[in-house]
């Protein structure tokens, strides 16, 4: 069978509308058929109560079970009608030719103007960034002005939000991973401060922004928002007209992790001294109060208010269904992961709750690849924030081209099998694994590995092999990456050891190496000694992400890869005090965010071998390869482990306009989406080139270029004075001019005139002005 799909699965330019889509059977199989519109947004979402109801409380209410079966008289959910309904007046507002109707200020028209039709040098903004900040600015500047079309939007968020956020107003813009969320907070970020400083008094704009991030390896990325930083968005991908920048340096920026927000004791004490301190009087009270807390996270936006939130990642923030849970009785592990979604959930919204209620907000703009209430919510797992009203799905941006085609097994030859065993690895190895907190990992053998799972290692190493090749052939100074998402420590040292070596203790008390078993991936040579820079790196994503000092447990494990690594900074540095002044937790975290990027400390690693989820906000390009060894309940989860492998390598259009397509191979995570195993050249990026002048030799052939800002007509200081006479009167002719009437005509057929009646409505004054300009700036 022709499977068009997964040969050609890129319909669109990133840089266009998605005119076309593929269609899509019932259960999310392509058809090969290719639809002429844009995909449509389909996601089940509860329904808020509006909060003015008509008619008596005795009255009873229709439940339409829109959702799938899940809708109950307390509880409605929805296929979120909202989201197409906006979209449908958005692309008409766009289409608008006259900026004078668009209903906007004329600095967010000039911003506008800008992002859609400028030409930029390097990279442009894609549609679907474009997209989502003009839904900000129409929810914003438009709707207002639209009488009852846009008063419903509104109301719609008003309702969505007292519902389930009633001290905040949010907004939730969804866009697929890699897809580009850093570049349309720079955007909405321009968009308000620039029209805060023209207009100080607008309640619509501020120049003041708390950006929270769900760890400090996005923290650290998001730098590039601040106006004054080196790589500043703004000005390298020329997100601002030049003219504009200087007003973008009056914002007020604060990035965050949400972690900052627990209240920390302003004085250390231990339980004797705590205890001596107290006597028998009322227990010390030494946590900090909710201003103190703002003052250490937010400094410099104590003096501001209304400012604006822009939350990262944001399905990691929401309120607790108030009442009953739609949820069903969770246990073991489910259980506790929805404990942790719930304590971190329940931090980051009263943060934000207290940054209302002491500085005032705004509003909230969630920003996420899947903003969908998590375990633990109350609400049912993956139903999407009922304050969302903009959609870009991950089958819109494979679609574009945006992020690389995941694929995952669709067939194996196991007969009877309805679904590939590597499809859901986690279903056929779970009662061979060690529990969490059973025996140290160094007590179990690596080598005894569930067969299912060493198979499922070697199938995917197989192919990564072929993809290393080929990478190295093309000449791609970096290799391509492979990771393991792990369900505990215990797992995670196992596989570690498997994939890279290990040393096993005997019984008289000498050790023995035992290597790798997968031959790219290994830390030690064949003699036994340890590879100065590792190929396979350990890490555990939540302790780097929340700051706090490492588990005693994974630091000994992770303790030979950490001296490696600091021993690298003192031979590429020469600097033994930089070195020590790292902390384990800064040292690995700065390998993990330099995986696939040459010349720094990650350059050499070709596998991560994670604990739990590795981190939003990894943007390594370079990850081909992904295996899950843990359970994934949901859909929601199944996609934010395989976004991230998602980031493509490549930027480069093709002879089409369109970008070609990338492969990430995944095993273990039961997504629902098909593909076959096709396989695609690597695309070299192109090579950077620094130019650098040679100094002192060739300083005097400097040539030094102004930065423009903009030209203006310098005219003479003297006065112009004339004295006209019969001289002065030059008569037009034809002979002169040219001829100004002209009949074409074929040998038959009919005549056509050509004349100059069109410009017959020029204005003699006009006719003057413009003798008088020509005159002064040529004589």
């Amino acid at each position: 069978m022709d499977n068009r799909f997964f040969e050609q699965p890129i319909l669109n330019s990133p840089y266009e509308y998605p005119a076309r889509h593929w269609e899509l059977d019932k259960d999310g199989q392509p058809t090969q058929q290719i639809i002429d519109n844009r995909r449509r947004a389909e996601f089940i979402t509860p329904i808020p109560k509006p909060k003015k109801r008509k008619g008596t409380d005795k009255q009873a209410a229709l439940v339409f079970d829109e959702g799938k079966g899940i809708s109950s008289e307390k509880q409605q959910y929805d296929p979120t009608p909202v989201i197409n309904q906006l979209r449908t007046h958005v692309d008409n507002w766009r289409n608008l030719p006259n900026p004078n109707d668009w209903k906007v200020t004329p600095e967010t028209a000039r911003l506008l103007k800008h992002w859609r039709h400028h030409k930029f040098n390097s990279i442009r903004p894609f549609f679907c960034q474009v997209e989502a900040v003009e839904t900000a600015i129409w929810l914003t500047e438009v709707a207002p002005k639209m009488g009852k079309t846009g008063s419903r939007f509104l109301e719609h968020l008003e309702n969505a939000n007292n519902d389930a956020n009633p001290e905040l107003m949010r907004l939730a813009l969804k866009m697929a991973t890699g897809a580009g969320k850093t570049t349309v907070m720079a955007m909405l970020i321009a968009w308000q401060t620039i029209n805060a400083v023209r207009r100080p008094a607008s309640p619509r704009f501020s120049r003041g922004f708390l950006i929270v991030t769900p760890g400090l390896t996005i923290k650290d990325r998001l730098r590039v928002l601040q106006p004054n930083d080196p790589d500043s968005y703004y000005q390298s991908r020329e997100l601002v007209p030049s003219d504009l920048l200087e007003d973008l340096l009056r914002a007020k920026i604060v990035i965050t992790n949400y972690h900052s927000f627990k209240l920390r004791e302003r004085m250390e004490l231990s339980k004797g001294g705590r205890a001596l301190l107290q006597g028998r009087g009322e227990a010390l009270n030494t946590l900090e109060t909710e201003g103190q807390m703002l003052q250490r996270v937010m400094p410099d936006l104590m003096g501001m208010k209304n400012i604006m939130v822009l939350n990262d990642e944001a399905h990691h923030c929401y309120r607790e269904k108030p009442g009953e849970s739609d949820e069903e009785k969770l246990k073991g592990d489910d259980r506790k992961e929805a404990e942790k979604n719930k304590e971190a959930a329940r931090l980051w919204i009263s943060g934000l709750e207290a940054v209302g209620r002491n500085l005032g907000i705004n509003r909230v703009i969630d920003l996420s690849a899947t903003p969908f209430f998590l375990r633990g919510s109350g609400y049912r797992e993956g139903t999407l924030f009922h304050w969302t009203m903009s959609d870009f799905s991950l089958m819109d941006a494979i679609e574009c081209g945006i992020v690389k085609l995941p694929r995952v097994p669709v067939s194996d030859n196991i007969p009877g099998k309805e679904m590939p065993m590597f499809r859901n690895l986690w279903e056929h190895i779970r009662v061979k694994m060690p529990k969490k907190g059973r025996g140290k990992a160094k007590n179990l053998d690596p080598l005894d590995l569930p067969p299912n799972l060493q198979t499922a290692l070697q199938a995917l190493y197989g192919h990564y092999e072929k993809t290393y090749r080929l990478w190295k052939d093309s000449g791609i100074d970096v290799p391509p990456c492979f990771i393991v998402v792990c369900n505990n420590t215990s797992t995670s040292k196992l596989v570690y050891d498997f994939i890279s070596g290990f040393y096993r203790e005997n019984d008289d008390g000498t050790t023995q190496l035992e290597n790798g078993r997968l031959e790219l991936f290994r830390n030690f040579d064949e003699h036994g000694n340890p590879f100065p820079r590792p190929r396979t790196l350990l890490i555990d994503s939540e302790q780097l992400e929340s700051g706090d000092a490492l588990d005693s447990n994974f630091r000994e494990m992770a303790s030979d890869e950490i001296e490696r690594f600091r021993h690298e900074i003192i031979e590429r540095t020469g600097d033994v005090r930089q070195a020590e002044n790292l902390t384990d937790q800064e040292l690995l975290r700065e390998v993990m965010n330099t995986v696939g990027k040459k010349d720094r400390l990650g350059e050499t690693v070709r596998c991560v071998v994670s604990v739990s989820m590795l981190t939003e906000g990894w943007d390594a390009n370079t990850v081909t390869h992904v295996l899950g060894v843990r359970a994934f309940g949901t859909q929601l989860l199944c996609e934010q482990v395989i976004g991230r492998a998602l980031r493509r390598q490549s930027y480069e259009l093709n002879e089409d306009g369109l970008f070609n397509v990338e492969y990430a191979d995944v095993l273990g995570i039961p997504f629902d989406f098909t593909a076959k195993p096709v396989i695609a050249p690597p695309q070299p990026p192109r090579e950077t080139i620094n130019v650098r002048a040679v100094r002192p030799d060739r300083d005097h052939l400097e040539i030094r270029f102004p930065r423009v800002q903009g030209y203006r007509a310098e005219l003479p200081q003297e006065r112009l004075t004339a004295e006209f006479n019969d001289d002065s009167r030059l008569v037009l002719t034809p002979e002169l001019v040219g001829a100004t009437e002209t009949q074409n005509a074929g040998i038959i057929g009919e005549q056509v005139d050509l004349n100059l009646v069109h410009t017959g409505d020029v204005r003699p004054s006009q006719v003057l002005y413009e003798l008088t300009s020509h005159m002064v700036l040529t004589k």
